[in-house]
């Protein structure tokens, strides 16, 4: 479970390194390197979804080992890509191939969880979120030591075997499941939403298009994100087996406001991780490798709160000190200069580190208790969608921001901005009663259902 949730962010975080030195490759400005982290966002915001409905129907097995060969496929193509535009393609096999881990490790948790009666398994959960926490954050500093050993094609290759890996332990370790025969077989294909599924992609993919290159002559990809959307909620309202349970979905305002607050939270987490990562080595002048060290107290300091905090069932003060840690480190970004000190990039990092620690942990969590557990891989596909979702405003908010430079100048304009994102994070946080009652008492057996679809 924890190597294949962690394909998926050392692809995210490892690029941020590697941006500049792409960049100098094949001549391409920031806005253009961009796409190398708005393509895995794409890809992974529709597929996490999609791979984790299949889960739920058939089970974590093939489609774990289906994703994981993807994964590899790709890190070959991008070892040997001739150019950026081969580059990008490879970060899209990256974002379908990496989105089967994550939702297959919840789907796993939860079916044990079942079978176990231990309704709150903390300890795995803290474990699988301190996992991808720490290569999130890890990611920069792995990225620059392959930088420095092989290159930038090196961030590339060390998908190689991390897939090879995944595929010998999914084929060892991973419960066998079959669709089945008869009657069961063909009541999980009807249950197979293809229609919803594309309804799905369609809007997904031309708001994140909008996204990326905002602007008033890309009216129409809102207008078509509006009327494909809407096609899909009167389509999923109307169908048996829905791929998306709208009418559960709607009435399940907490989850609703955990995935609100998950976008808002990876908007402020992603922009640090690349628009920072970038200032530091064009805006500081320091290398792929010197950078990369210098987010190590990040990770030191992510691990360490996440192991202290993991155990405690309730979310709601890790996410309100997760807030206040993210409004702080955005502050500190203002203070920052082309000749501020190792140690004040030491202290941003550190400050960083808290909410990184935090809310990874209690997002998880909450969509845990949160959500209906017969379908808690699409529910923690649609977490990660969220997240990507925040990535994408995250990259472009970089990209406008660093035009042609990551200068200081640039870094202060995307550090307001993201105060603002932080501020109204917490706002959320503030004003979700709902919180207090995530994890504070194990329900009765026959109450969970309700609990966990927000009383429907």
């Amino acid at each position: 479970m924890m190597l294949g949730s962690v394909l998926n962010p050392v692809n995210s975080s490892i690029i941020s390194v590697s941006l500049v030195p792409i960049g100098a490759a094949f001549g391409a400005p920031p806005s253009s390197t961009a796409w190398l982290i708005s393509a895995l966002y794409l890809a992974t915001a529709i597929g996490q979804p999609v791979v984790g409905r299949l889960i739920d129907l058939f089970g974590p097995r093939r489609l774990f080992l289906a994703g994981t060969a993807l994964t590899g496929v790709a890190g070959i193509v991008g070892t040997l890509a001739p150019n950026l535009g081969v580059l990008v393609v490879a970060r899209v096999l990256l974002g379908f191939g990496t989105c089967a881990g994550y939702p297959a490790a919840m789907y796993l948790i939860r079916s044990e969880a079942g079978r176990t009666g231990n309704d709150s398994p903390a300890g795995v959960l803290t474990a699988l979120a301190v996992t991808t926490q720490t290569i999130a954050v890890i990611g920069p500093s792995l990225g620059g030591l392959l930088i420095g050993l092989g290159g930038w094609r090196a961030t590339l290759a060390v998908n190689i075997p991390l897939a090879a890996a995944g595929i010998l332990l999914g084929l060892t370790r991973l419960p066998a499941t079959t669709p089945g025969a008869g009657a069961e077989g063909q009541r999980r294909l009807s249950g197979l939403d293809l229609p919803g599924m594309a309804l799905f992609a369609v809007p997904l993919i031309s708001l994140l298009l909008f996204l990326m290159e905002p602007a008033a002559g890309h009216w129409y990809l809102l207008l078509a994100t509006a009327a494909v959307g809407s096609a899909f909620a009167w389509r999923e309202l109307r169908v048996a087996e829905p791929f998306i349970d709208l009418r559960v979905l709607s009435g399940n305002l907490p989850l609703l406001a955990t995935y609100g607050r998950g976008l808002l939270a990876y908007v402020v987490s992603y922009a640090f991780l690349y628009g920072y990562t970038q200032w530091m080595e064009e805006g500081r002048g320091l290398s792929a490798s010197q950078t990369g060290l210098a987010q190590l107290p990040l990770f030191a300091t992510a691990i360490l709160v996440s192991t202290v905090t993991g155990r405690r069932r309730g979310v709601r003060g890790k996410f309100l000190v997760g807030a206040v840690g993210q409004i702080a480190g955005c502050a500190l970004l203002l203070l920052l200069h082309s000749g501020s000190s190792v140690w004040m990039l030491a202290l941003v990092a550190v400050v960083f580190g808290v909410p990184q620690g935090l809310n990874s942990l209690a997002l998880q969590n909450a969509v845990f208790h949160q959500a209906d557990p017969e379908r808690m891989g699409s529910s923690a596909g649609l977490l990660r969608t969220f997240g990507y979702l925040g990535a994408i405003v995250a990259s472009a908010a970089s990209g406008a921001f660093f035009q042609q430079r990551a200068d200081t100048g640039g870094l202060h304009h995307l550090a307001w901005f993201l105060v603002a994102t932080a501020v109204l994070f917490l706002v959320v946080t503030v004003l979700d009663r709902s919180l207090g009652r995530v994890g504070a008492a194990e329900p009765d057996a026959g109450e969970r259902p309700a609990a966990r679809t927000g009383g429907r």
